[in-house]
């Protein structure tokens, strides 16, 4: 295999059906039944901020079908319980949650699902950073781009939009890039430079494969000094991951 080539620890795990890739998958993620009101942009829980992970326009920015709406899943149930969606970023951003107890130095950045369509922000997102916090692990949760919709009848699957690296380089410039933030920022987050992973799932699974194995090169020309520190994950979970054939 050659992921295992790489000196990056990786863990994959698959499971059968996954409730939001499914959805997308059958084309109902957005039908007026499955989906609740649309509202603003995602914000994370009061006691978090969101920080941009680019210094002034993303790289190879594109135009956005509409602006960045959340809305909650009703139909498509995971553990009997909806899920927040997130469409139409094209400001991606990064929340970062502090350990709670004992801090144990590890860092672990957060890819959520959602096709490359839209992102799974809770389910796949914070449920999975206030786990991680609960081990005494910083967590930090990428909200990369996915400017396209799956509402946007036969345009959806065009490209440029975000997508499965090569096909489309946009979330991978942000994983590369969070991953240097969190890098050049480990004495203030009070974390090992050294153990700083990441964990995805479904599209955000095939996101940690794409930067787990493109960390040789950027695929952005460098912004700031923050980008000479190094892209690779010290050790990577992918979980469910999607688009690897």
């Amino acid at each position: 295999m050659r992921l295992l080539k790489l000196a990056v620890p990786l863990v994959t795990l698959a499971v059968l059906q996954h409730a939001p890739a499914a959805a997308l998958a059958q084309g109902k993620t957005n039908s007026p039944a499955s989906v609740g009101l649309l509202d603003g942009p995602w914000q994370p829980a009061p006691g978090h901020k969101q920080l941009p992970i680019w210094p002034g326009a993303a790289p190879e920015s594109k135009t956005v079908a509409g602006p960045e709406n959340t809305a909650t899943n009703k139909e498509h149930l995971v553990g009997g319980r909806p899920w927040l969606r997130v469409g139409h970023v094209s400001q991606p951003t990064m929340t970062v949650y502090a350990p709670k107890g004992k801090n144990t130095g590890a860092a672990v950045v957060v890819f959520p699902g959602g096709g490359y369509w839209l992102l799974a922000i809770d389910l796949e997102g914070t449920e999975i950073c206030n786990w991680l916090t609960s081990q005494g692990i910083t967590a930090v949760l990428l909200k990369y781009r996915v400017p396209g919709g799956a509402d946007q009848g036969a345009d959806c699957g065009k490209y440029p939009r975000s997508g499965p690296y090569p096909k489309s380089a946009m979330a991978l410039q942000d994983a590369q890039r969070t991953l240097a933030l969190v890098r050049s920022h480990a004495a203030q987050l009070q974390i090992n430079p050294h153990k700083i992973g990441v964990i995805g799932f479904s599209a955000g699974g095939h996101l940690v494969a794409a930067v787990s194995t493109h960390f040789g090169r950027r695929v952005y020309e460098p912004v700031d000094a923050a980008d000479k520190e190094s892209c690779r994950p010290d050790f990577a979970m992918a979980i469910y991951p999607g688009h690897l054939w």
